[in-house]
């Protein structure tokens, strides 16, 4: 498969850095999209945001007769090769089927990748060292953590093609954002017009709150009708 290359716009790249995962679940209901919240995936670091595209890694049980090594070869190893792939923008999405009894990635290898410029990591598994992850200035998101290492458990078979993450399905170059509250994934063609609804709904909240704060009902307000939707753009251009 053909690596994606980055497309979003800077104005829709700074947006999906503001807006929240519930606010891009919503732009996304309103598109007939109910599945791009990744489930019970959670981040090590609640206080970093995410935004990047998917550079996907997928793993299958392992069996005794494909490895199980405790030492991997850099060049022929999936999990090693995309390790030294990945770049700037990329999320490196990692297909766990869910276990969450062995690592996926331990914090030598989520360090390299810091490194090497990469936006984030998502797993529906488990991260192996995470006091020592959770230190590493780079969104990191999981299930659970494990010390047990990845061969115990995990054998790697494929980059960047299609993949199951947290029970939503991740295309490569799919748009993935996180925060505090979790990971959604945006598709590809879609991402940036979600972006900008997304933004300019939370403008519109943020105008909302502060009348609800000052006393007001949600009637006419949360949503508004055509008549106070007006009075905020005229404040919003003001």
């Amino acid at each position: 498969m053909t690596r994606p290359t980055n497309y979003l716009t800077d104005e829709e790249v700074h947006a999906l850095r503001t807006v929240s995962a519930a606010s891009l679940t919503t732009a996304l209901f309103n598109r007939g999209i109910r599945t791009a919240h990744l489930r019970d995936i959670h981040p090590v670091r609640p206080d970093l945001r995410l935004v990047g595209y998917a550079y996907t890694l997928r793993y299958i049980p392992m069996r005794e007769d494909l490895g199980g090594e405790t030492h991997f070869d850099n060049t022929t190893n999936p999990q090693r090769v995309s390790v030294e792939d990945v770049g700037p923008g990329d999320v490196l999405v990692i297909d766990a089927r869910g276990e969450t009894s062995a690592g996926v990635l331990g914090d030598i290898l989520i360090t390299r990748m810091q490194q090497r410029g990469i936006a984030g990591i998502v797993t529906d598994g488990a991260f192996r060292d995470t006091p020592a992850i959770a230190t590493i200035d780079l969104p990191t998101y999981c299930r659970g953590s494990a010390p047990y290492m990845s061969s115990i458990l995990h054998h790697p078979v494929e980059t960047n093609t299609p993949v199951a993450c947290g029970g939503a399905a991740v295309i490569p170059g799919d748009v993935i954002v996180g925060d505090g509250e979790g990971v959604v994934v945006l598709p590809r063609a879609m991402a940036g017009e979600i972006a900008r609804e997304a933004y300019e709904k939370e403008q519109y909240e943020d105008w909302a709150l502060a009348r609800i704060q000052s006393g007001s009902s949600i009637l006419d307000v949360y949503p508004p009708s055509d008549e106070t939707y007006a009075e905020y753009q005229r404040e919003k251009s003001s």
